[in-house]
């Protein structure tokens, strides 16, 4: 646990009581806080209570006395489409509103570090796509290069639940939009930002608002090395405004499909190969082409910003490039079940709109696709260029039949549920098919999370396949 510093003695009030709304109560009492803690479902406060948190309700027209600030957690709303009214309330108050992530960068550094021969560093992903896959790919670098390191965030554990930083560890924290727009310290020694494509929309007021969300990480916490996802304007813009021209090697430039061989650093995949570039020079070529647990264009720029990061924190291209060979990727993204007679089981759940589902669709050449679930705002008619490798759809959940629609000639079946789906997709398929799992929507019509629909689509295949 991380001890919040800065409020000892004084009264700090959590809204909110999940994952990380408990570990922020915890730390904050651990650094001498009284934490007053509130979340709107009586359910959650009585297991928050029964945890020993003392609970305080913040609707009271007294509860604000005294309260030097509010931390919130992420999926409560401060600004788009509405303030919280508890938000709102203590806004009026001028009290400090603030979350995890920005108690974790005011209070992660301590004294203790003066004993140090090398200091901890902090590594922050963030963007739309590709963020946990990058993350989680950076640590697993770091750990097979025999470095210490830990991964919180968004992925894993909260930032205040890991353990206080040992001598040269580096922390791995992917970050969501939510998160950085709010923080009040954001601080990474080295931040990484994929890419930028339309998402939560709603929550920060439309695009421009989303990615001033991403952009706080680096203008607000002025990271010591940038690496930037070069494939959308965003990322461009946010190159340049970081830079102070193309030699610039605080500012590693990264992308799937273009050489950038121009710039003092970047890092960059084309048909399957990845090179590092710097100064002019080439350093480093590595073939991804057959790594199981990157597969696709997306994996490949996701793997570029792994290594431009790692590289940034000194770890040689040799390591990187035997760890790359060993990563076997995250559950339900793009996730490799099993092989059987030349067809090859992929469950890529956490493909929940149009933009991660068209990058898993141009990932394999001859796809069975199990897609579906509860659509979203415009269906999948914007997927059409991307359907050239779909041997055949089974389609499932609430919006089947929008679907269906939407795909016209390309051949398709309506399956409803997933036992369906996986038992004709996998009876159809041929040696050197891929039965793919991207649904392009939300699961919410048939399952709790992505998670649990990918965890279905998992046991069917292994209970088809006997290897249940």
């Amino acid at each position: 646990m991380i001890p919040v510093l800065g409020y000892e003695g004084l009264k700090v009030a959590v809204l909110g009581l999940g994952r990380s709304g408990l570990a922020t109560a915890a730390a904050l009492a651990a650094g001498g806080a009284e934490a007053l803690c509130w979340d709107e479902s009586p359910e959650v406060r009585t297991s928050a209570e029964a945890a020993g948190h003392r609970l305080h309700d913040l609707g009271r027209a007294d509860a604000w006395e005294g309260v030097a600030a509010l931390i919130v957690s992420p999926g409560i709303p401060h600004l788009y489409p509405a303030p919280h009214r508890l938000i709102a309330r203590a806004m009026a108050a001028g009290i400090a509103v603030d979350n995890d992530i920005g108690l974790f960068f005011r209070s992660w550094a301590t004294g203790d570090w003066d004993q140090f021969d090398v200091t901890p560093k902090c590594v922050a992903v963030t963007g739309s796509n590709g963020k946990s896959t990058t993350t989680a790919l950076i640590h697993h670098i770091l750990q097979a290069a025999g470095r210490p390191t830990q991964m919180a965030g968004n992925i894993g554990r909260g930032v205040l639940d890991i353990d206080p930083a040992s001598e040269a560890e580096v922390v791995v924290l992917e970050l969501s939009s939510y998160q950085t727009e709010l923080a009040r310290a954001l601080t990474p020694d080295v931040a990484v930002f994929t890419n930028l494509t339309p998402d939560h929309l709603d929550r920060h007021g439309g695009l421009g608002g989303y990615f001033a969300a991403k952009r706080r990480l680096f203008a607000e916490g002025g990271p010591d090395r940038a690496v930037i996802g070069v494939d959308e304007a965003e990322g461009v813009f946010l190159a340049d405004q970081l830079a102070t021209g193309p030699e610039d090697d605080r500012v590693i430039r990264v992308s799937s499909g273009q050489k950038l061989g121009a710039f003092g650093w970047s890092v960059f995949a084309r048909k399957g190969f990845l090179a590092e570039w710097r100064k002019g020079r080439q350093l480093a070529s590595v073939d991804l082409r057959a790594i199981a647990g990157l597969p696709g264009a997306h994996n490949h720029q996701n793997a570029c910003a792994a290594w431009a990061a790692c590289r940034a924190l000194g770890v040689p291209p040799r390591e990187i490039e035997a760890a790359l060979a060993s990563f076997a990727g995250l559950p339900h993204r793009s996730q490799t079940v099993a092989e059987a007679g030349g067809v090859r089981f992929v469950n890529d759940s956490k493909a929940t709109n149009v933009d991660s589902a068209a990058k898993a669709l141009q990932a394999f050449p001859r796809i069975r696709w199990i897609a579906g679930g509860l659509g979203k705002e415009g269906g999948i008619a914007a997927l059409a260029p991307h359907l050239g490798a779909v041997a055949k759809a089974y389609l499932i959940g609430h919006s089947a039949r929008d679907f269906a629609l939407d795909l016209g000639a390309t051949p398709q079946e309506i399956c409803e549920t997933m036992e369906r789906a996986v038992e004709r997709a996998a009876a159809e398929a041929e040696p050197g098919d891929v039965v793919l799992l991207a649904p392009a929507a939300a699961s919410f019509d048939q399952y709790a999370n992505f998670e649990k629909r990918g965890e279905h689509f998992v046991a069917l295949v292994k209970a088809r396949l006997g290897l249940a």
